[in-house]
């Protein structure tokens, strides 16, 4: 490829994410039908086909055989209804024209003496190509082998027309390709060689009848096929329109991305409408290198969407590290502990120590930390006194927490020292010369750094490992004093985001223990490191009031680090999640602060202790996150000002 064609690529694909941020809107159409009735059911697929360009739709997907209906049966034999189908699909053409959405439409293609089950690709009033059926079943109440051919491998032009099953319709890095219902079903689908092609988005145009169970299992392969496939997946299947002399329809559609479903329905004729997030599946198959790409023979058409903003419908948590169903929550959080637990008794064994030696501060950080270390020791069938909870009293520590933290250490049973540093800190600041009354970061450090000198010699007095209590988030937000809280010789929560934090110390509260009251408090105390004189005996030094909401700081970090979203992208996001929550300008305000300190505290990133990774984003420098030091943030912060501003 020459430089002028690259160029020219290059700067069409700048265009379609900065006018799509990556985004598709799709729909799955399942319209009336009568069986038989060309006329009516073209008329019923116009009508959605008006109503998903109104919305906005750029992709819209019909059921299989949509045009005459799939059971018809043996009048697929006859030669008038086939010349009924063709000006059928004509007359859908010519309502098409004018127009940018991309449709698939069942159709009963007679080609070279043959039918064919197939799915026409239309846009703008042309016929762009003939995707056939691959697999025609024949059996159970399935009998396509009396009517229809099965694809033939690859494809042929006719007129210029592409007809076979390797066909890939493109626009920048949207690939988009069609299969037919049984293909979803079979070991190997047309859609896995599709996706190995450069498809990113399949329409599945189906006719499956409804039995009981069948439901669950067809919307396994659709999430799974997307999963695998890194791609989106359109499904949609015929409506109760269709013969019930021996089956039944439902209108299933459904939508899914990347194994999610975005979207879906049963017994409801209509439009289904979702947006598919192209650009977070090409930056996975960035990410993921067993993604292989093949180079078979395949036809690309080249399609064309206007360029304009994409309205979302598709909803966003705003707390993407959190399990939104209180079921899923309960049992994540479960298998989460465990997973921490395991990793902490693997090391335990490992090294032979005698003693875990933590520092308790009466947080939900140290919180966290002091239960996976119990729940790792009654794995072992240890004692709860092989672990030494230290809470280390100073300048900022008040009543309340302290008092959280020895009636914590009391209620699991495990070993307790109260060791107050005051003393000691004073006299570091004598020697480097930091007056008292300096509340600079000296001030703060200082405390952390001798809090951190007390657990490491503890933990050597008593032959044992320091368990560091450090958070996700504080990772990325370089919220530590380096080599100070910063280390320790196995981080436990090292890949526990602060949001999640709270659900996992609040499940352990639910079992209704003996420390569950306890829990309940340090859930409702405020997040401090406490390193700052408290005030009229209550916290003064709140982390929130400082860095951001860290709510809004997990919600930057996944999509930054885990999807690799842009700034702009990512803020247009959180206004969505955080409707009602947070306005504009605040987003804008902590989505910098975020950026400006992920990017100057690398360097603590890149000397971390070992800690178990248990979710899908951890900084371990070993493993998952590999960044220099001296990275310039001015092209990430650039970013928010490229067409139309930060707005």
């Amino acid at each position: 490829m020459n430089r002028e064609n690259f160029l020219s690529l290059s700067f069409f694909c700048i265009i379609l994410i900065v006018m799509f941020d990556g985004f598709l809107k799709v729909a799955a159409a399942s319209p009336s039908l009568r069986v038989a009735d060309v006329k009516y059911n073209v008329d019923e697929m116009l009508s959605l086909f008006r109503e998903a360009r109104e919305k906005g739709v750029k992709l819209l997907v019909f059921p299989e055989l949509s045009i005459t209906g799939y059971t018809v049966q043996d009048l697929f034999l006859s030669s008038q209804l086939i010349k009924s189908a063709e000006d059928g699909l004509h007359r859908y053409c010519e309502g098409t024209k004018g127009s940018d959405v991309l449709s698939f439409v069942g159709f009963p293609l007679s080609y070279k003496g043959k039918l064919y089950n197939s799915a026409v690709a239309i846009q703008d009033g042309k016929i762009l190509s003939f995707t056939l059926k691959s697999h025609i079943p024949a059996y159970g109440e399935f009998q396509e082998e009396r009517w229809f051919s099965p694809s033939f491998s690859g494809y042929v032009y006719e007129k210029g027309v592409p007809i076979g099953n390797r066909i890939i319709h493109r626009f920048g890095d949207i690939g988009i390709a069609a299969e037919i219902c049984e293909d979803l079903w079979v070991a190997t689908s047309p859609s896995s060689f599709h996706v190995q092609n450069g498809a990113t988005i399949i329409a599945n145009l189906s006719a499956s009848d409804e039995v009981v169970g069948k439901d669950q299992y067809r919307m396994e392969l659709i999430r799974s096929t997307s999963g695998k496939g890194l791609s989106g997946y359109v499904y949609a299947s015929a409506s109760d329109g269709e013969s019930s002399t021996d089956l039944v329809f439902s209108s299933k559609m459904a939508i899914a991305e990347n194994g999610a479903v975005l979207n879906e329905s049963n017994f409801h004729k209509g439009l289904l409408i979702s947006e598919i997030d192209n650009g977070r599946l090409i930056s996975e198959r960035r990410k993921m290198t067993t993604f292989s790409l093949r180079e078979d023979d395949y036809a690309f058409v080249d399609i064309s969407f206007e360029e304009q903003w994409t309205s979302l419908t598709r909803k966003f948590s705003p707390y993407p590290f959190v399990p939104e169903e209180k079921e899923n929550l309960t049992s994540r959080s479960s298998l989460i502990l465990d997973l921490q637990a395991m990793g902490l008794k693997k090391r335990i064994e490992h090294t032979g120590a005698k003693k875990l030696v933590l520092g308790l501060s009466g947080g939900l950080d140290s919180t966290l930390a002091l239960l996976v270390s119990v729940r790792a020791l009654d794995m072992l069938k240890r004692p709860r006194t092989d672990i030494l909870a230290i809470t280390m009293p100073c300048f900022g520590t008040t009543g309340r927490t302290l008092r959280n933290a020895r009636d914590l250490a009391l209620a699991l049973g495990v070993s307790f020292e109260e060791i107050d540093i005051k003393k000691s800190v004073l006299s570091h600041f004598e020697d480097i010369g930091q007056k008292e009354d300096d509340y600079s970061v000296t001030y703060e450090n200082a405390q952390a750094r001798e809090r951190t000198q007390v657990l490491m010699d503890k933990a050597n007095m008593y032959s044992g490992l320091v368990i560091g209590t450090g958070d996700l988030s504080e990772l990325a937000l370089g919220w530590a004093t380096y080599n100070g809280d910063h280390m320790s010789m196995y981080g436990v929560n090292s890949s526990i985001p602060k949001t999640l934090v709270r659900h996992l110390v609040n499940y352990v509260r639910m079992e209704n223990g003996p420390e569950s009251k306890t829990l309940e408090d340090i859930l409702d105390t405020p997040v401090s490191p406490e390193l700052l004189p408290a005030k009229d005996g209550k916290i003064s030094q709140v982390t929130e009031d400082i860095v951001g909401p860290y709510e809004l700081h997990d919600f930057f970090l996944y999509y930054f680090v885990r999807l690799g979203f842009t700034p702009r992208k990512i803020f247009r996001l959180a206004k969505l999640a955080f409707t009602g929550i947070y306005d504009e300008d605040i987003i804008l305000k902590w989505e910098k602060t975020f950026l400006r300190r992920f990017f100057a505290q690398q360097f603590k990133r890149s000397a971390l202790p070992d800690g178990p990774k248990v979710g899908s984003v951890t900084f371990s420098p070993r493993s998952d996150w590999r960044m220099p030091s001296d990275a310039v943030i001015s092209s990430f912060l650039d970013g928010f000002d490229t067409c139309g501003g930060e707005r």
